[in-house]
């Protein structure tokens, strides 16, 4: 018969324990103030940097781009205030705020056109024709950077993925799967028609008629019904680039 630890077994294991417990926590302090050590290291360094090469970040947009993800590997967003350290040094977040208002007013002046939603490279395109005496260039990073600053002006504003392409939407439509298979089928050629859709996506007449309707209603689509087929073609100009006739009015 096996015998019992004793109270002295006891509490040596229960010392051994907390022995252990002690040492684990000092051990991950250690690693947690290196830690700290080493990003506050890396943080001047990343100041040093900037300050270095300040005019290329604010003028070259790929190096923007790679300056965005270093920033982000270590928790600084040169974008969180236009006041502070890095507003004052490079100046971005007032260029961001700039690009935001213009990318507002893009967005306006194509909403009758294409109902609100609008390709993000053509975005971009009418984006620089608007700042084209500018010498900051313009990239598609920094479009999604500007959009993400506008959600503060609430529901709208945001970047949806429709198949491969990226779309911006301005107004607070609610896209379901179906709207967004059309939009994705419509790519190819800009329209769909309802035979089309019924047949690619084998869909029936009616879910086929209602998504497109739906469509239709929000203002994303238009009629084009001057064909001999006597096919209705459903245009969607979010996909086809007929929005960009309106930069010479923004």
């Amino acid at each position: 018969m096996r015998r019992r630890p004793g109270i002295g077994g006891l509490q040596t294991a229960a010392a051994a324990r907390d022995q252990y417990r002690i040492l684990g926590e000092n051990v991950a302090k250690l690693r947690t103030d290196l830690m700290k050590e080493q990003l506050a290291t890396f943080r001047s360094q990343l100041e040093e940097f900037a300050r270095k090469h300040k005019n290329d970040i604010r003028k070259n947009p790929t190096f923007r781009t790679q300056f965005h993800e270093m920033c982000a590997k270590v928790g600084v967003d040169p974008l969180a205030s236009n006041k502070g350290f890095w507003a004052e040094l490079l100046g971005i977040g007032d260029f961001y705020y700039e690009l935001g208002v213009q990318i507002v007013e893009i967005c306006w002046a194509t909403r009758p056109h294409n109902g609100g939603l609008i390709n993000l490279q053509e975005l971009c395109t009418l984006l620089r024709q608007k700042r084209k005496s500018d010498r900051e260039a313009v990239s598609e990073d920094d479009c999604l950077r500007a959009i993400s600053k506008l959600k503060i002006l609430g529901s709208g504003f945001e970047v949806i993925s429709v198949g491969k392409r990226k779309l911006v939407r301005s107004v607070p439509t609610e896209l379901n799967k179906d709207h967004n298979e059309i939009l994705e089928l419509a790519q190819a050629q800009g329209f769909v028609t309802v035979d089309e859709v019924e047949r690619r996506l084998s869909w029936t007449s009616g879910r086929a008629t209602d998504a497109l309707d739906t469509l239709l209603d929000e203002g994303l689509a238009m009629i084009d019904d001057g064909h001999r087929d006597g096919k209705r073609r459903y245009w969607f100009p979010c996909v086809s680039s007929i929005s960009s006739s309106v930069v010479s009015d923004i």
